[in-house]
Formats: structure tokens, sequence, C-alpha cells
């Protein structure tokens, strides 16, 4: 009891000596030894409001601003549009950028937005921020406030025909905002697209100067003066730094896509502020508890943070995917969905020395304690539904192919299983107005999907090292608090006959074959000696011409290796006068005899930008080809950095005619060469001959 009592004490001194916004991390202030105690003080004391006697929440009402503050941070809102006009924490009177006109509206030069990129169909798109036209308190006592700032579309063509409300959350005891936003679409408003919806803040440049979006993608970065002044690049994105405030970044290319991130992975980011004058330093971040509003999946990728400062919260999007994923509502069709709560963090600590690691750990500890509490119970929208109002599934996928250790159930390990609006096997990638809601199987292939908001899904499946998706044929329909449980499930993978050979994994990415070295002179520095992360270095795309100066790529099956020998991205031929010409790989395998029936090449797309793969087989000008894809993809994954995008199964069909005994090739000509961007990644080849 005298040791219970004598950590209460040290925890509440500590907070006190803390003023309330140093947070748990500053108790490396405090030594080793007392630092343990004190940890252990705080996890018994954080978030308890009687034991730190934390202020109440106080809300203060301007005809044209208003105020929340907690004791920890300030927020101040334009009224009634809802533009956060500024974050005061930490004896910072305003985090964020102050210098441009916040009512400059959708103008991304705004220094904090929630904004829309749309259109009405055969339209060009535009870009609106959201802004209210109605404020009103939902919930303000002592311990939360919950602000609305809605607006009902008033039928003009500058706007999305959408009623959005936007909600902001203050809670006592809380060092940071939750924002989420309600979206609706009535069966009375016309048809309207919409390509990106963001939350976005961009911070004071002058103080935040570190970015960390992973423990391992860390830096100091440079400025947005730095890329100005520096070189453009291929594209507006891609800056080469030439002439920066700190010189150590010189010779370095800047491009925000190279710190794009997965979904899955896509839960905390920000900015540190290392001030040695005051010798204190301060975080800013975005945490995102779940992607259940998310669209695309687990692995569709979207921005982070990037030079500016600037770090967004990206909830819709059509990167990576291009207009295959636009969020296409039709005249008469209702929509309703939340997208958040998120949550922006701030935390700081006494010290500028290696405070880099002490704030970003804090920061994953605050993301796994959001994840903990989600899904939230304190929001006030009806449309937000509460963890006594979801539901659960549980399973086991099992995997069953007869070519596989001779036809044995193997478990689905590692593969990612969700839900998703019903429709046909591997849609879910494509889907952006439902929810989605994934999770991955143990080793054993045992799966949970928890906290589903009550609706009617399909459950999909894809597996690492399997080709193909899986789509349980059942409508899964969840209600309030239910659980369903289904038991064994069986995927059986698209197959013909056993394989003959194969190139690469199927695991939706290119990341295994040849992914060359950056040019010297445009490197980005985060990368070196990273090989998980090499793709994203810029401008590898050139190096096909060197490595292929005459010749284009020939694969030979038993010879090559796939991580050597097969470039990462089949790009067109740089020929000159920024002309460039279609490219033919070739894939030479031998057949000892040909069998009489039909045997099966599949193939798979880990990525396409406006490209039209041809094959052929021993016959390289054969016209018709043997397939074609058509026109197809818009995800730019080669000019970003991606590695993969949407991902494009194929199953051919290949009469036995066209084989022969002794040496084959498959011809693969992708035939589109306007730019050095048309082009594809591939996930994995296989050839089956036919059943014995």
């Amino acid at each position: 009891m005298r040791q219970k009592k004598q950590r209460a004490r040290w925890g509440r001194s500590f907070w006190a000596k803390a003023e309330m916004t140093e947070l748990h991390v500053v108790a490396d202030l405090w030594g080793k030894e007392s630092k343990s105690l004190c940890e252990e003080s705080l996890s018994e004391f954080k978030g308890s409001d009687v034991a730190f006697n934390n202020p109440e929440v106080k809300l203060h009402i301007e005809k044209k601003q208003i105020t929340v503050q907690n004791g920890i941070i300030r927020v101040t809102f334009s009224n009634p549009e809802g533009t956060i006009l500024g974050i005061s924490y930490n004896g910072i009177n305003n985090v964020l950028e102050g210098r441009n006109n916040f009512n400059n509206r959708g103008n991304p030069r705004l220094c904090r937005y929630f904004d829309i990129v749309w259109n009405s169909p055969g339209a060009p798109s535009k870009l609106w921020g959201i802004e209210g036209s109605r404020f009103s308190v939902i919930e303000a006592n002592e311990n939360e406030v919950e602000l609305s700032f809605s607006r009902t579309w008033n039928k003009d063509n500058s706007s999305p025909p959408l009623n959005i409300d936007k909600r902001y959350i203050l809670r006592r005891g809380s060092s940071g905002l939750y924002i989420y936003g309600i979206f609706e679409h009535p069966e009375d408003f016309p048809a309207t697209e919409i390509d990106h919806v963001r939350i976005v803040f961009k911070l004071q440049k002058e103080r935040f100067q570190y970015m960390a979006i992973a423990d391992d993608r860390q830096r100091l970065m440079p400025t947005a003066e730095d890329r100005s002044t520096g070189q453009r690049l291929d594209y507006d994105e891609a800056a080469l730094i030439t002439n920066p405030s700190n010189p150590k970044l010189r010779g370095e290319v800047d491009d925000k896509y190279q710190y794009s991130c997965e979904n899955k992975d896509n839960k905390v980011h920000g900015w540190i502020n290392l001030d040695s004058k005051t010798n204190k330093s301060v975080g800013f971040w975005m945490i995102t508890p779940s992607n259940e509003f998310r669209s695309g999946g687990p692995i569709r990728q979207g921005l982070t943070s990037h030079v500016g400062p600037v770090t967004l919260n990206i909830l819709h999007t059509t990167h990576y995917s291009g207009k295959e994923v636009t969020m296409t509502l039709h005249e008469g069709e209702p929509f309703k969905k939340v997208y958040g709560p998120v949550f922006a963090y701030l935390n700081s600590v006494s010290r500028v020395h290696h405070s880099e690691q002490v704030l970003w750990s804090d920061a994953v500890q605050q993301l796994s304690e959001e994840i903990n509490r989600w899904p939230y119970d304190f929001p006030k929208s009806e449309d937000f539904v509460p963890t006594n109002k979801r539901g659960r599934v549980e399973g086991q996928l099992f995997v069953q192919d007869r070519h596989i250790k001779g036809g044995n159930f193997l478990y689905g390990e590692n593969a990612h299983i969700g839900l998703a609006v019903p429709g046909d096997v591997g849609s879910w990638q494509r889907q952006s107005k439902g929810y989605q809601f994934w999770t991955q199987a143990d080793k054993l292939g045992h799966f949970t999907i928890e906290n589903i908001v009550p609706g009617d899904y399909n459950l999909y499946a894809w597996i690492p090292g399997i080709f193909g998706d899986y789509r349980y044929n059942t409508t899964i329909t969840i209600t309030s608090g239910c659980i369903v449980q289904l038991g064994s499930l069986i995927y059986n993978p698209p197959r013909n006959g056993p394989t003959l050979w194969e190139i690469g994994i199927p695991d939706r990415s290119a990341a295994e074959f040849h992914v060359p070295n950056p040019y010297p002179n445009l490197i980005n520095r985060l990368y070196i000696a990273k090989p998980l992360h090499k793709f994203r270095q810029y401008g590898l795309w050139k190096r096909y011409n060197e490595l292929y100066p005459n010749e284009d790529l020939t694969y030979t099956v038993g010879v090559s290796d796939y991580s050597k020998d097969w470039f990462y991205a089949q790009v067109p031929r740089n020929i000159g006068n920024n002309s460039f010409h279609p490219t033919v790989w070739e894939i030479k395998f031998d057949l000892p005899f040909v069998m009489r029936g039909i045997y099966t090449l599949r193939l798979a797309l880990a990525s396409a930008t406006r490209s039209n793969l041809m094959v052929r087989f021993n016959n390289p000008v054969a016209r018709p080809p043997h397939f074609s894809t058509g026109l197809i993809g818009q995800d730019n994954a080669i000019a970003r950095h991606g590695i993969h995008g949407l991902y494009w199964p194929y199953s051919i069909e290949v009469g036995s005619n066209v084989l022969v005994e002794g040496s084959n090739t498959i011809y693969l000509r992708q035939t589109k060469a306007m730019s050095p961007f048309q082009g594809i990644m591939y996930d994995y080849i296989r050839l089956e001959r036919p059943e014995a």
C-alpha cells in the first residue's frame, strides 16, 4: 500500500512537472531508476482524470471563431466553416503554418483542410474544400466537447452533391483531436464521381524538419524552398535538391510518392520539431486506428507525410489504382458513410538529443491504445456504430490444390481475409463505397474478423504464394451483436494440370524480381542499404535501356534467375528525342514432348498503366495474338515507386498445336509506348500442361 501511494505521488508530481503537456516520454529526464518507477506510475494513472486532476474541457464560442481547450491543447475553428485555424500546444501558439488565407476556399495552399476531388460524370475533376454552413454543439461537458460543422448541398455546380457533417472531438486529458466526417448522397441527388477524400495539416515550416512514417523510414527532410530551388525531374512531384538549406541533402531526390505505404501499415506517421533553442521537441502525428472506411483492401497504397511539412490522412483515393476505384454515386442511389474518427496526436519531450525515437515510440504506443479502444464509444453520431452493435465472423481457411503436396489440404497460412460489399471474385480491390474489414489468418488458417458494421457482405481472401482469389459464395449478413461461425472453408485455386515451370512468387508484388541500383546522382539516402525499400528510389525505370541496350529481355527457364534476370517492370524502350518504342520480352523453355490437349498459362500482373499486353507462342507476329489484355490500368505505380498497383490475374488456354517438341518461345509485347511510364509489372507466370 505504501509503495502504491508513493507511486501515485510520483505520478502526480511527474504530470505537474510536465505541465500537462510532456506526457510520459519525459520520464527519461529523471534517470534510469526513477524512469522505471515513473513509467509504471504513468501506466497506472494515464487516462485517469481523477489521479492527474486534468482540467476540464472548455468551449468558447464567438461570432467568427470557436475555441476548445483541455489544458493540454487548444484548437481554434472558423465559424461556421469548421476550418482548423490553429492548434496551440506546449508553449507553441500554433503548430500549423499560419501564413496563408484560411478562407481561400479549397485552395491547396491552405495550411489545413478537409477536401474532396470530384466531378460530375464526363466533366473535369475539381478540388473542393469542405466548409460547413451550420455550426452546432453536439456535446459539451467537462469531459468532452463534440462540434459539428455541416452543410447541405444547395444545388450549385461548385460543390459535390453531398450532405456533409464534419465532426471534431476534444476529450479531457487527451493530447490530440479526433476528426471524422459523415457523407450522405440522398436518392434525389444527381450523379457524382469522387476520386479523393483527405484531411491535411501543413505544419510550421521553420519548426518541423524531421519526418517519421515507420521504424525504418525516418529522416531529416528538405524544405519546400529546397524543392522550389531544385531541379524538376520527369514530373512535378520529383525534384533534385541542388541548393538546400541543409548541405547534407544536396544531390538527393525528393518525391512525395517515395513515402507512400499500404493501408495495413498506414496507421501512424508525422513530423517532429527539434528546437535546440528551447531544448524541447514536439511531435505531430496522424493516427488511424481502423481502415474500415478506406477502399481497396489491406495492400492498397496511399500517401502519408511529405515535404511541406505536410501530414495527411487519405480517407479515399484513386492513387495506385486510377479511375477503377473512383467512387461513382449514381442518380437515385442512396449512400451514407462515416469516415473516421482519426486522431491528430501531439507529444513532446524536454530535450532534443535522440528525441526522435522517444517521440516516435510514444506515437506508436498511442496508436496501440487507440486500436485497443476501437470502435470508440464516445462519438455521438448515430451513424457511427458502437462495439455492442457490431458483429464478428470466425472460421478457418484451407487450400486444396491437387498438384501441391499430393492434393492434401494445406492451411491458409497468413491469408488476407476480409469482408466487403458483395461482388465478383476479387472485386474488393476496386470497391470504394462500402466498409471493408480485413484480418490475416494465423499459421493454421484460423481467422477472426471483429467489429463489423451491420450489413450484407461477401468474404474474400487471397493467400501469399497461391495464385488467384477466393470468395465465399454465400452472402454474409451481419446484424447487431452477432457472431457468425463459418467453420472450415476450402479454396481450390485455379489449376488445369501440373506445373511445367513458373516465374516469380504469386504475392501481388514485383518485389522479388530484379530491382536495379539507383543512379548515384538521383538517390534518396533514406533507402540506401534497405533492400526491402530499394524500389522506392527515383528513376529505376530508366535503367532498362542500360541493362538491355540492344535486345529486349530474354528469360530462359531452368537457366535464368528471376531475382537477377527479370527486370521489375516492362517499360518502353527510350529511342531518344522523348520517343519510345514497345518492348517484347521472351520466355524460352524446352518441351521434351507435346501432349495433346490444352495447356494453361497463368499470368498475373502486379501493375498496369495504360498498357496492352499481347501474348504470342512461337510466332512473334501472329495475327491476332494468342491473347491480349486490351487497354488496362491507370495505377502509375512505375512512376510512383509503388512495386504494385491493382492485381490482374489471367488464365490463358494454349492449344497443343502452337507448341513444339524442343525449344519454345513466349513473346510478351507491351504495345503502348507514349511515355516512359506506360508499362506493367509482373507478379507471377506459370505454365501448366494437360492432365495425363
